[in-house]
């Protein structure tokens, strides 16, 4: 009987192990360009100046 229990639990966590996380991935990525698209939307007044500011220096 454990040597069946041992096989099914080896099986189970070979399929489990092969098959990931996608939802995971996919709300972490989501997440992540939300983020970013708040941030570059409140900071995208200052970024632009200060490459302005940083290319007319090379000038």
């Amino acid at each position: 009987m454990s040597r069946r229990l041992r096989s099914s639990v080896r099986r189970r966590w070979r399929s489990r192990d092969q098959r990931g996380d996608v939802p995971g991935w996919v709300l972490i990525t989501v997440m992540t360009v939300s983020i970013g698209a708040v941030l570059w939307g409140i900071a995208e007044p200052q970024l632009s100046q200060i490459l302005r500011s940083a290319l007319n220096s090379v000038k």
